[in-house]
């Protein structure tokens, strides 16, 4: 199943959308979750009778409400709701072992997702073994092309395979994007370096990569491109004509928000289109 988070934001309700658009193409049921968190309320001056009730009643309204727009868009999507107590990151994270994907807005009411890389979304991305697309509010045409970021290491395949995947569900074309940058030599200024030999070793890299997937799917058309920028330049440049930018994890840290590698973080911060974290 997929599942999306939802706190009756406008972002939500971009967040709705998306999941049941994606629902549809898997042919997967969608859960749509609210998270009834009282933490912020548990003071003396609020009753926790009346508090309680009113939490209840206006998730309840707020899947209602997410429902409807579901069924609306895709009638023949299985939905169903949950009204679950918790923190949202709390229960987002639950859900992540029953969930074939992760869908939340980039901005909430202070609930799914709070500021554009909040706690909820950089937690939820860092931590869920699976993919965890972040949606920006704000209607896009389609631009049927799909970006994806590389590395040289074996972490960026399951990145590469969801790709590959969103594309041929979507009938677009995938775009491979792997950024390099001249290794900086402090103690030895006076290396040169063969620039076009240097590029193409770096398209090397990323077609032997796509290679061992293409076989896969014939049907998706892929460019490959070994741009010389930063990572997060590069992709953020990429996001412009994209429908959806995927990234992997590569965050080596303990909590938190180190597990969610730099660059997928600056791209969770920058990118022109929705981005999905997929951790290898």
């Amino acid at each position: 199943m997929i599942v999306v988070g939802v706190d009756g934001s406008v972002t939500a309700r971009a967040a709705v959308e998306w999941a049941v658009n994606d629902a549809f193409r898997m042919r997967l049921p969608l859960r749509i979750v609210h998270a009834v968190n009282r933490g912020p309320y548990q003071i003396a001056r609020f009753p926790e009778a009346g508090l309680s009730d009113a939490l209840l009643r206006e998730g309840r309204r707020i899947l209602h409400e997410a429902a409807a727009l579901a069924r609306e868009r895709q009638p023949t999507v299985e939905v169903t709701t949950q009204n679950i107590e918790g923190t949202p990151a709390a229960v987002l994270r639950e859900l992540d072992k029953e969930a074939v994907e992760i869908v939340l807005g980039s901005r909430g009411l202070g609930g799914f997702a709070g500021a554009l890389m909040g706690s909820v979304s950089t937690h939820v991305a860092g931590h869920a073994h699976c993919p965890v697309v972040v949606i920006r509010a704000g209607q896009r045409p389609a631009r049927g092309e799909i970006v994806v970021g590389m590395d040289d290491s074996p972490g960026c395949e399951p990145a590469l395979a969801y790709a590959f995947e969103q594309a041929r569900l979507r009938g677009a074309a995938l775009r491979v994007v792997h950024s390099w940058q001249l290794p900086v030599h402090a103690f030895a200024p006076e290396v040169s370096y063969d620039l076009d030999e240097i590029r193409t070793a770096q398209h090397r890299v990323v077609e032997n990569r796509v290679a061992a997937i293409t076989g896969d799917h014939p049907e998706v058309a892929v460019v490959c491109e070994a741009p010389s920028a930063h990572p997060v330049d590069a992709l953020v440049s990429a996001s412009e004509q994209a429908d959806l930018l995927v990234v992997g994890s590569h965050g080596r840290g303990a909590v938190g928000a180190m597990l969610l590698g730099s660059v997928s973080r600056g791209v969770l911060h920058h990118s022109r289109c929705p981005v999905a974290v997929v951790r290898g």
